[in-house]
């Protein structure tokens, strides 16, 4: 273990061309050597690193401006996948459109999920009422696992404190062979909201009607004062995650 976590970052770069490389050594060192760091400087050798190699993966969401901010300042051509489930709100597609000139991203790509897919399993539309396991995978892991496949690395917004699932996160972690980064793991929503203050950025327009966490319209909801922000998403559920964020054994079998 310890000759893993002393693996310089160059010698990590050197790696990434090295298919044989276990993507858990490259994870556990750049974790290592990046455990102290900022958000903006994680991001930043991540796209060094990993260069053609890696997309952001954004929602464009309640929060998902700070980090596609970040991302714009170091690099506005880095790929930007969104994710149209087909069931978003019209406000989360407007947002994202506005957002992407505001910020002058060049590189954004919309996975759709497998039309005949859909017409098989949810016909009738309302597969998120009876197996909302199922249709997320349908409707986001599946067209997700497809939108990455020319990428060994991927920039999620995920942060520690939004569910028990999360708690643990690293700066730098391994799934399904890639190395997934996660440069907010550490922040607050203090914190979100301040960047997003500081720069200027426009709020996604369903925060000030109390969606502060926001998915597809089906399965998401209000939130009251004093709730969990992701109170409204999957009510009455246990399900906390929509699927791309586990394993792929459980997300391959509708979870």
């Amino acid at each position: 273990m310890d000759s893993v976590l002393d693996l310089s970052v160059a010698s990590v770069n050197l790696d990434l061309a090295n298919p044989a490389i276990d993507p858990e050594a490259q994870a556990l060192a750049l974790a290592a050597q990046y455990h102290n760091a900022d958000a903006q400087t994680v991001l930043r050798a991540a796209l060094s690193l990993y260069k053609d190699g890696i997309a952001l993966v954004s929602s464009f969401g309640a929060e998902s401006a700070a980090l596609l901010h970040m991302v714009a300042e170091i690099d506005r051509a880095t790929p930007v996948i969104f994710l149209d489930t087909g069931r978003l709100f019209s406000q989360t597609l407007l947002y994202r459109n506005e957002l992407a000139r505001r910020l002058g991203l060049t590189d954004l790509r919309t996975a759709s999920p497998r039309q005949a897919l859909v017409q098989q399993e949810d016909s009738d539309r309302l597969l998120a009422y009876s197996n909302p396991d199922m249709c997320c995978w349908i409707r986001k892991v599946d067209p997700l696992d497809t939108a990455l496949e020319p990428f060994s690395a991927w920039i999620t917004g995920r942060k520690r404190h939004q569910a028990s699932t999360r708690a643990a996160l690293q700066y730098f972690e391994a799934d399904a062979g890639r190395i997934k980064v996660n440069p907010l793991a550490d922040w607050t929503s203090k914190d979100v909201t301040d960047y997003l203050e500081r720069h200027d950025l426009p709020p996604h327009p369903l925060v000030a009607e109390g969606y502060p966490s926001i998915g597809c319209m089906p399965c998401t909801s209000r939130v009251a004062e004093g709730e969990d922000a992701r109170a409204g998403r999957w009510r009455g559920k246990s399900k906390v995650e929509c699927g791309i964020h586990v394993s792929p054994e459980k997300a391959g079998s509708g979870i």
